[in-house]
């Protein structure tokens, strides 16, 4: 029987992927990182790579993203010493922190128009498959159109995974998807996630009452990823 990733197709070229865990790092650190492997990656000096890691609190803001979706006043941002980016992605605003496993696969995909809408789908799947580990049914959630998904993963109409993305000139791939984990789902109440109101958010620890190993969170996402993309550790 095929595989949902089988019957979307492969749209990632073939090859080797790195895994790296940076641990916790600032959000400019990893987004110079990402350009950084992103030229490497162009020019085959480097083969796909997937970051792992998480951020101290964060908001980041996508540039079609709608700045009344912040919530949080000037005055409780500076005493919380949380910093606000605007940032090159797609998705409107959303929460990074401790306890939130962060993942920026920085890979060439294959070249045609649908290529970054299947891209998101296959990261969907990869995060699907994580939460079955643990006994957690994750879906996609329909638009109330009928027309399409909301991005990122859904457990009960609670989102648990937001993904966000940019596709360069170069086909390569830029930021990535976030896994509430163990995350302090309060600092959600300071925007209107992903600028979807009337939906809330849930994590991993908060589903099944106790927290969970970040470590082995991290060590289903590489299975799954590499299951999913058709790729090998480098």
């Amino acid at each position: 029987m095929q595989s949902q990733s089988d019957q979307i197709g492969n749209n990632v070229l073939p090859g080797n992927c790195r895994f790296k865990r940076l641990g916790t790092i600032e959000y400019k650190a990893a987004r110079a990182l990402q350009q950084q492997l992103a030229e490497l990656r162009d020019t085959n000096h480097s083969p796909d790579t997937l970051l792992l890691l998480e951020h101290p609190p964060t908001y980041t803001l996508g540039y079609n993203g709608d700045q009344k979706n912040i919530l949080a006043s000037r005055e409780w941002l500076k005493e919380n010493d949380i910093d606000i980016h605007k940032v090159d992605r797609g998705g409107d605003v959303t929460f990074h922190g401790p306890g939130q496993l962060i993942g920026y696969p920085v890979m060439q995909l294959a070249k045609g128009p649908r290529e970054a809408v299947l891209y998101i789908r296959r990261l969907e799947e990869m995060l699907i498959s994580t939460l079955e580990f643990w006994g957690i049914t994750g879906t996609r959630l329909n638009k109330p159109s009928g027309h399409g998904f909301f991005t990122g993963v859904w457990v009960g109409g609670e989102k648990i995974a937001a993904i966000g993305i940019r596709v360069d000139a170069n086909q390569v791939t830029h930021h990535g998807f976030a896994l509430n984990v163990n995350t302090d789902l309060s600092f959600f109440d300071k925007i209107i996630a992903c600028g979807i109101k009337a939906k809330t958010v849930t994590s991993l620890s908060r589903i099944l009452g106790y927290q969970i190993a970040m470590e082995q969170v991290m060590d289903k996402v590489e299975q799954n990823f590499q299951r999913v993309f058709h790729v090998e550790p480098a």
